[in-house]
């Protein structure tokens, strides 16, 4: 009889899935169809105005037109006619993105189109979207927190010290510049105050962070030969599948920092990572930062570790263009994102 019953457990628990599975596939169908609609209606009235001359006016007789005919069907407002026709043209010579529009929805693709002008910004954020599965806000908060320039700005020693399979999912966990806007504490403040702030909001900071991190501990506890050592934040990223310390400091970056960093990272890794699991990453968020300190510094580190900053708000230098990869480097990273496992 227990046989039975563990057998029918598992026969329904597979059905769901396999019903959840084919939702799924359906729902991804549904919005490919519907993108390839808005693309053709697109072109169509493009192609109409240019060839027949014809106004803006013929725009909102369409409207009126599609819906009394499908009346209740959302999607044919003369505001997202307009947004089809300019969706058109604004992808129409991106061979590149036009197999990536159909892989969100209709509403991600009109932000990314009017919020992002680059070809290889929106590349990213379309693939970053789908791989992370951003909700519109977070993808909204991504973009005008420039999530781009601070993914690809980042100073790590990864290209050293992860082996290559992991190389760019590690680099894609770690920013330049963290957001801490949902702390609130005065300009001046302690390591405890920022770390408590951080606590007090775990899931905003787990958030910003940018997404697969699970929170493990705060003034987390390692003993070294009788030595008590306490890591500032300790998180889990599930898709490296390794354990990542977070120490926090409210000035400017010091060198000495990351030999710190490095004892811990290999204590952890002696002590508390588990068999299966990738080596220890470790993330310095500092208040500020000198980029060619922090490159010579890392450059002799043997661990894992990325340099970051944090701020209150948007505080990207203007020059932060200069700080981008070149083109072709940009281009092979973004293209990349999507065959990350």
């Amino acid at each position: 009889m227990g046989n039975e019953l563990t057998e029918y457990g598992t026969f329904i628990k597979d059905i769901k899935e396999l019903i959840y599975r084919r939702q799924y596939e359906a729902m991804k169908s549904v919005n490919s169809e519907l993108i390839h609609l808005y693309w053709e209606i697109g072109e169509e009235i493009d192609r109409q105005q240019r060839e027949q001359g014809w106004g803006n006016s013929v725009v909102e007789i369409l409207a009126k037109e599609l819906q009394r005919e499908f009346p209740g069907v959302k999607g044919f407002s003369a505001r997202n006619l307009w947004l089809m026709r300019n969706f058109y043209l604004e992808y129409a010579y991106a061979t590149n993105l036009q197999p990536l529009v159909a892989e969100i929805s209709w509403t991600k693709n009109i932000i990314i189109m009017q919020k992002c002008k680059d070809s290889s910004m929106r590349e990213f954020y379309i693939k970053m979207t789908k791989r992370y599965g951003w909700t519109k806000d977070v993808l909204i908060n991504n973009i005008e927190n420039k999530a781009f320039e601070k993914y690809l700005t980042n100073q790590t020693n990864f290209d050293d010290t992860v082996p290559e399979k992991y190389r760019l999912q590690a680099k894609l966990a770690v920013k330049d510049d963290y957001n801490f806007d949902f702390i609130e504490m005065g300009i001046e403040h302690s390591e405890a105050e920022l770390e408590a702030g951080v606590i007090s909001n775990i899931r905003t900071f787990l958030a910003e962070m940018g997404g697969d991190f699970c929170f493990m501990g705060s003034q987390y506890h390692l003993a070294v030969d009788g030595e008590d050592y306490y890591l500032d934040l300790l998180l889990f990223h599930r898709r490296l599948k390794s354990l990542i310390v977070i120490e926090l400091k409210i000035g400017e970056f010091k060198p000495e920092y990351v030999g710190k960093m490095q004892f811990y990272l290999t204590a952890l890794d002696e002590t508390e990572k588990l068999p299966g699991e990738n080596p220890s990453i470790g993330i310095i968020i500092c208040k500020n930062k000198s980029r060619t300190t922090v490159e010579y510094t890392l450059k002799s580190a043997n661990k894992p570790i990325g340099v970051a900053t944090y701020s209150y708000y948007d505080n990207l230098p203007e020059n932060v263009r200069s700080l981008l990869p070149s083109p072709d480097e940009i281009a092979r990273i973004v293209t990349e994102i999507e065959m990350v496992k």
